[in-house]
């Protein structure tokens, strides 16, 4: 392999953080589902998922954002193209993915189509999708009436389940994408026949105008797509003028028919009113499905066209289309086609041969772990003042006292990572910064971005709070922002050999609003132990956490307040990294490890009439009701919320103490956990061997029994990794009576959830979660690096043989990263035994990163293209490589070292 190719994705990420070339200015940024969003209702009462369905997407034009299968946009979504297919027998033209919606699935709201992401680079230099499509009428009614049928005790029934793919009678349709250079983009579609006999496919490639002018958002001319005659080669070519992105052409190389209309809603069908124009958005469905042949402008221009290819193709043969989309006009556009393909193919595996070199079949899912990252990049586009006030779709009045109305200042069109584009088409908060450690792993600038997009003074609250997520921003998420500040500037030390103090300072001025958010807002007492709500972990506790006790009663949150200790210990850390050059920055973290030590001193009952998480007979952490009469009742439930204060931790190197003299005296101060006569947690009482400060919630005392439970296979660890429930509570469901609650029930729910508590499309009751057991390894490996390997725990899976902290952490990340490896018998934990993905060569080697896993079995369960957080999957597999060194007390392991 050519040193070209080896480096040349890094050169193209160099080429773009030096503002030469803007590489990212084409990509996957086309969500999967833009109809049931928040942003697309306008209902009276909030119902989004009905008030925009999956039957109006068709005719109706969107206002904040488009949605396609296997597409692409520009940067700012002013000009999209995508995949649209019928087999012949179907009602409708399949323009995008279905789908239930929440109140039709009985696990919430599921896509129902069978579509991965197969690869992917970085700067969307090659782009690669693969959807399965029935040769049959797809069974839309069947999908919707069985799952209708169907309570919480049965699992969701999916397309496989239909029997749509019997006997082969399937399409595999395969899209890919590879950039010549940064406006000219290679397409390649094709349709393999997997049945048994010849089949007709219609393929249509479509590009289209997002729908700007009818809301006045255009300040100039409005975007037209035409017919070409252009002096080339190609079969056919359509010129598409775009204000603000320049003329675009679009070549075929195959003979097709070409349509055109426009992006404009279908007012008569929708509404019984009068068109605007008599072609509309679904021109092509009417022309192809129907029949309707006056549908489409015979005048060739429009701002939606499509190049509808009808073959009849026989059992195992191949269908081929080839298009380029080029910034500049082309003579001989497919003249150099195969060689881009190829080219660019061979620097993706470079690439990530360099990320991960070795195990070809670990290298396989963390491949397909960062395409589904890099592919659920999207565009999204949200004001919330106009949303609220409304500019051509009048909002009803009720949206002045609904959701996001304290936000009206956010205001967003960016490049945002989601974690599911077509269930979650939308950022959430704390997903996002699991999304960014993911992401860092290959590109680091675009992930410090999507951090800092949500710092901003058009996101951020101006009382400091970060918005969770689109259906209502004023819920709240754990603060992890600075852990993965913090996190991104030690990848990129590691990676480039100099973090960047300008992004971590910038970061951490803003951070420190939010915090200060955390102190004020959600500790009713001012003594230290916070009150957060749900946090992002649903229906973990006995009783919904998002609705306030009755009046008098507070809830003392081990998980809130170990979130917080921990955002104390990172805003500390990243307060000493910028007092190394700047000596000003010490005063932050002086107060920010002051505050922490208060946290913990009330988190350890040392202050008048505040509770002590830490039950030291049971060796966990608890949630803690105060009556208002001062009666403490302990939650006795052994959770994700008792481990959630272990992730307070952070070590101290030596360099960090030479430009802070006054933070070295203060950790002398209160050694061994020292604050107001108290010891507390684990804070130095001495250094290890290399001079470090260990600075902790847990101490060493405390460390031993929660690790006793943690690596117990009858209490939390599954053979997939930490269970966010433990298994006791499969016999011990029944906690007795606790005030203002009632009768307390924990049930250990290792698969779906069987309640509706907080929406109920999820559940913490018991399966494993990708991002909390990251937060696990990354605890283990702090330990191991204070501690050592004299430090060793009994390990109970492993018939009590002491292991290091470093051993630990890696049979914990090895067991997470099988649930995608095959197993002595060829099986994939993560798929259904009888599914086609365990013996199907047509399917074997096509991943799902579901949003979380069985705690028994491993199978991939909930939303299944959530790769943002579960693509946390790729930190975990480089964490277990084996250690560079075996010295006496490893240093932390760094992500993507080899």
């Amino acid at each position: 392999m050519t040193n070209t190719a080896k480096n040349a994705e890094r050169a193209r990420l160099d080429a773009q953080r030096q503002g030469k070339e803007n590489w990212r200015l084409w990509g996957p940024y086309l969500s999967e589902r833009a109809w049931g969003t928040v942003r697309e209702d306008y209902s009276a009462d909030g119902t989004a998922w009905e008030y925009f369905d999956h039957e109006q997407s068709r005719s109706r034009a969107y206002r904040w954002s488009e949605d396609g299968m296997g597409g692409v946009c520009d940067e700012k979504q002013r000009l999209c193209f995508a995949l649209a297919l019928w087999n012949g027998v179907d009602p409708i033209l399949k323009e995008r993915a279905f789908g239930l919606t929440g109140n039709e699935g009985n696990h919430g709201e599921d896509v129902k189509e069978c579509y991965f992401y197969t690869d992917a680079t970085p700067s969307h230099s090659f782009l690669r999708y693969r959807y399965k499509y029935p040769q049959r009428a797809f069974p839309y009614n069947q999908l919707v009436q069985e799952n209708a049928r169907r309570t919480r005790d049965d699992p969701p029934f999916g397309l496989i389940d239909s029997g749509a793919f019997a006997d082969d009678r399937y399409w595999d349709v395969e899209v890919s994408y590879a950039k010549a250079a940064a406006g000219q983009v290679h397409i390649r579609i094709s349709a393999d026949n997997r049945g048994p006999e010849p089949a007709v496919l219609h393929l249509l490639p479509t590009l289209w105008c997002r729908n700007t002018w009818a809301w006045g958002d255009d300040e100039g001319e409005k975007p037209q797509l035409a017919a070409e005659q252009a002096d080339s080669d190609a079969a056919w070519t359509v010129q598409a003028a775009v204000e603000g992105l320049g003329t675009y052409h679009l070549y075929g190389r195959q003979p097709a028919q070409l349509l055109f209309t426009e992006n404009d809603s279908n007012a008569e069908k929708l509404w019984g009113q009068a068109n605007c124009t008599p072609y509309v958005k679904d021109a092509f469905h009417r022309l192809v499905v129907q029949g309707e042949a006056a549908a489409v402008n015979p005048a060739q221009r429009g701002t939606k066209c499509a190049a509808w290819h009808s073959r009849t193709v026989a059992p195992g043969a191949r269908m081929t289309l080839e298009l380029v989309l080029s910034d500049t006009a082309l003579a001989h556009p497919f003249a150099d086609a195969v060689a881009v393909f190829e080219r660019r193919e061979q620097e993706a595996d470079a690439f990530y041969r360099e990320l991960l070199p070795g195990d070809a079949g670990d290298r396989t899912i963390l491949r397909q772990a960062l395409a589904g990252m890099f592919w659920n990049q999207q565009f999204y586009h949200y004001d919330v003042a106009r949303w609220l006030d409304g500019d051509i779709m009048r909002p009803p009045q009720s949206h002045q006292f609904g959701r996001n109305r304290y936000w009206r200042h956010f205001r967003l069109a960016e490049v945002m990572s989601v974690p599911d584009s077509w269930e979650f088409p939308w950022f959430a908060a704390w997903d996002l910064a699991f999304h960014a450690l993911v992401l860092g792993l290959a590109d680091i600038e675009f992930a410090k971005r999507q951090l800092e997009i949500l710092l901003r003074e058009d996101t951020l609250h101006p009382g400091g709070q970060i918005p969770a997520y689109e259906w209502a921003f004023g819920d709240v998420n754990p603060p992890v922002h600075a852990m993965a500040v913090l996190k991104l500037y030690r990848m990129e030390h590691e990676q480039r050999g100099k973090g960047d103090l300008g992004f971590l300072r910038r970061a951490m001025h803003k951070l420190l609003l939010n915090y200060a958010w955390w102190l004020n807002a959600k500790d009713s007492e001012g003594h230290g132990v916070f009150e957060g709500g749900f946090l992002g972990l649903d229906n973990i506790s006995v009783y919904d956490r998002s609705q306030p006790l009755p009046p008098g009663y507070r809830l003392k949150q081990a998980d809130a307040t170990g979130w917080v200790a921990m955002f104390a210990l990172n805003m500390t850390m990243i307060a000493l990294e910028l007092t190394v050059e700047e000596p000003d920055y010490e005063e932050v973290a002086l107060q920010c490890y002051s505050q922490f030590l208060s946290m913990a001193n009330v988190m350890a009952g040392n202050v008048d009439h505040s509770p002590s998480l830490w039950d030291a007979e049971d060796g966990f952490f608890k949630d803690v009701i105060v009556t208002p009469e001062g009666e403490r009742h302990r939650i006795d439930v052994f959770s994700m919320v008792g481990l959630i204060p272990l992730f307070a931790c952070e070590v101290v190197e030596p360099r960090l103490l030479v430009s802070a003299p006054r933070f070295e005296k203060m950790l002398m101060a209160h050694a061994g956990g020292m604050f107001d006569g108290h010891t507390i947690c684990a804070c130095p009482a001495h250094t290890n061997e290399r001079g470090e400060h260990l600075l902790s919630l847990a101490n060493h005392e405390m460390l031993p029994p929660i690790l006793k439970r943690l690596l117990n296979e009858d209490e939390f660890l599954s053979p997939f990794g930490i269970r966010s429930v433990s298994r006791i509570h499969a016999a011990q469901r029944d906690l007795g009576w606790l005030p203002a609650v009632g009768r307390a029930i924990i049930e250990y729910l290792p698969g779906e959830s069987n309640t509706g508590l907080f929406g109920g499309n999820s559940n913490w009751r018991g399966p494993v979660w990708m991002p909390v057991n990251y937060l696990l390894n990354e605890t283990l490996l702090k330990f191991h690096q204070y501690l050592g390997d004299e430090f060793k725990a009994a390990v109970p899976c492993m018939d009590n043989r002491e292991m290091t902290l470093h051993e630990v952490s890696c049979l914990l990340a090895d067991r997470v990263a099988s649930v995608f490896r095959r197993d002595g018998n060829g099986h994939v934990a993560a798929f259904a035994p009888d599914s086609p993905h365990q013996s199907d060569s047509h399917w074997q080697e096509l991943l799902l990163f579901n949003e979380y896993y069985h705690g028994e079995t491993g199978q991939g369960l909930g939303a299944s293209h959530q790769t943002g957080w579960t693509g946390l999957v790729a930190n975990l597999l480089l964490q277990t490589r084996p250690p560079r060194s075996a010295s006496k007390a490893h240093p932390e392991r760094k992500e993507g070292t080899k």
